[in-house]
């Protein structure tokens, strides 16, 4: 482990990460970001979920500056005030939505503000209101007026290959047009290409005036990797596929045996008294 970093801030992706799999924080988890706290040294986090959704961590971590909903799609502060946004461009929006449907993926649209579905008892709807705490609208159909509005499209499977491949798919049809990578892996987000956990680093090195070199970033899925690229120094949660593990520059344990916790500890609060 190299004793020479210089971390001032730890971006921490939510679910897979920062809570069990049961979307708990634990005592150790808040123990960790009380200590990173203590230490002087600033905890951010970034999520697929809606700002609204990620309300509930707020007070219990401590979180004092800007978060990041939608990977990067919103920023907010922590009285959930909007401080920049990145819609979809509407015909990019268009094509996200049909490549999803033609690939036999379910489909939920996103706005700053709502949660829009088709059908209520869909696959993983009852387990997102859970998550984020809030119930989505039903529609019969998506129109342009929901599609302009777009901050996140998400597809969705249980067929987790399928939602991989679509995840390939959708990098190559709309490339530079939007961001589509995998937030959990029953879950597509697809948003705008300055809405990825990457520029979440760039935007949060800017907004405090720290290095990306200066900042860590946790994570555990594909979508993770964008900011494991940007940022100084990376882990993958134990809980990550081989292929996100390779490319952080450390492994912790899993979601499920406090890997935040140990991560904190062995690698950011060491190497700040190193």
């Amino acid at each position: 482990m190299n004793g020479q970093r210089d971390i001032r801030l730890l971006l921490a992706d939510v679910d897979g990460t920062l809570v069990t799999h049961d979307k708990v924080l634990t005592e150790a988890t808040k123990a960790a970001a009380a200590a990173l706290h203590d230490a002087g040294l600033a905890l951010a986090i970034t999520s697929g979920r809606p700002p609204r959704g990620m309300s509930m961590l707020i007070e219990p971590l401590n979180l004092q500056g800007a978060i990041a909903g939608f990977n990067g799609g919103v920023f907010v502060t922590p009285d959930l005030s909007v401080i920049e946004s990145h819609t979809l461009d509407l015909a990019t929006a268009r094509q996200a939505l049909e490549l999803i449907f033609d690939e036999k993926l379910d489909a939920w649209i996103y706005t700053a503000d709502d949660w829009f579905i088709r059908d209520k008892n869909a696959p993983h709807v009852a387990r997102e209101t859970r998550t984020v705490k809030f119930d989505a609208k039903v529609v019969a159909s998506f129109t342009d007026a929901h599609l302009a509005q777009a901050v996140k499209i998400v597809g969705i499977s249980d067929d987790l290959n399928l939602v991989a491949d679509c995840e390939k798919m959708a990098q190559r049809t709309l490339g530079r047009a939007a961001s589509a990578a995998r937030s959990q892996p029953y879950y597509l987000d697809v948003t705008h290409p300055e809405a990825n956990k990457g520029t979440v680093v760039t935007t949060l090195s800017k907004f405090l005036d720290i290095r990306p070199d200066q900042i860590a970033t946790i994570g555990d899925m594909p979508n993770d990797v964008f900011m494991f690229r940007k940022s100084g120094f990376s882990i993958a949660m134990g809980n990550s596929t081989d292929e996100v593990k390779v490319q952080a520059s450390a492994v912790t344990d899993s979601n499920e045996n406090e890997g935040f916790a140990k991560a904190v500890r062995k690698f950011i609060l060491r190497s700040a008294t190193s």
